[in-house]
């Protein structure tokens, strides 16, 4: 068999009544048109599997490369617990209109409803306008009750804590917390592989064909949490030239790199993929044995699990998210 390589998919773009072109403009990616919201970089959701585009893989989905390679590329824990589904999901989304307010359910509720995970996700901001701000949680704890006569009323944005944006913030929306993107974001976001979404409000907004789009009211008061949320934004530091935590928890590990030396990444105790999702600038990625695969701004790169050892060699400054199952 031959030996794996860091991969590379075609990105799924996905059109969005709230999208723009950011995604052409600062990712550098060919859209189809000026209101692509959505640029799916590694999917293994139903109906959007990735394909490899690089390399002797190309033209395998991600399904056909894991029933293939197995732990060699997810690694033997990640196999043993999800089998031939990747478990995580990798977009850049770019906000030019306000998105719809919604939450996302967790893993118990997703199961019970819809067999499948929930979704737990983060958001890094590449790119914002000066104005720009999201919404996360709500200012006070309220009663599920109110807040559905809020809904019902058309008063939900009051009721939702509001947080001014900007390059390089993070923020943890897990599984329960109601949330929306306001206009002018661009955003990487890391997820559990799922694509289930209630909407709560949506601006009384119109899709292409003049109607309302679909509400998931009851839905998503069954899913809620409803108590108050201090801010769903992350600290973390930028330490050049070091894996920077930026974020931790049940379903995945997030770091940040920013590189203007040789870096080497060392992933022997790992059992896991790395995904690498590049910010900034562009790098030769040396993975062992005279093997070189490039990274530049907008690139997306799964680092199989059998890579054990990945030099990471700057061109210029690189900024990079690495991100990966966490351990138990």
């Amino acid at each position: 068999m031959s030996q794996l390589y860091p991969l590379k998919f075609q990105p799924i773009f996905i059109e969005k009544v709230w999208g723009g072109n950011r995604l052409k403009q600062i990712l550098n990616k060919e859209i189809p048109n000026d209101k692509t919201g959505e640029s799916w970089e590694i999917s293994a959701v139903e109906g959007k599997l990735s394909v490899v585009s690089n390399g002797f893989l190309a033209g395998n989905t991600i399904e056909e490369v894991i029933e293939i390679y197995m732990g060699d590329l997810v690694g033997e824990r990640i196999f043993e617990e999800f089998g031939t589904v990747f478990p995580l999901l990798f977009k850049f989304i770019d906000a030019n209109d306000v998105l719809s307010v919604q939450v996302h359910p967790d893993n118990e509720l997703a199961m019970k409803k819809h067999e499948a995970f929930g979704k737990t996700e983060l958001w890094y901001v590449v790119d914002s306008d000066p104005d720009a701000y999201i919404y996360a949680g709500f200012q006070k704890g309220i009663k599920k009750n109110d807040f559905a006569e809020l809904i019902s009323a058309g008063e939900v944005k009051d009721s939702l804590r509001k947080e001014n944006v900007k390059k390089g913030d993070v923020f943890f929306i897990p599984a329960g917390l109601i949330h929306a993107t306001g206009p002018g974001v661009l955003f990487a976001e890391i997820q559990q592989t799922s694509d289930l979404t209630y909407r709560v409000y949506d601006w009384d907004r119109k899709d292409n064909n003049g109607k309302l789009r679909e509400l998931h009211v009851e839905e998503a008061l069954e899913a809620i949490h409803f108590h108050k949320v201090n801010s769903a934004r992350v600290p973390y530091k930028t330490e050049p030239g070091v894996a920077n935590t930026i974020n931790k928890n049940d379903y995945f590990t997030i770091n940040k790199l920013v590189l203007n030396d040789t870096y080497t990444a060392e992933y022997n105790n790992l059992d896991c993929f790395v995904v690498f999702m590049c910010l900034n600038g562009n790098a030769k990625l040396d993975y062992g044995q005279g093997g070189l695969e490039s990274i530049q701004k907008g690139e997306t790169v799964l680092i199989p699990s059998v890579l054990e050892t990945i030099k990471i060699i700057p061109e210029n400054e690189v900024e990079i998210v690495e991100a990966y199952v966490s351990e138990n």
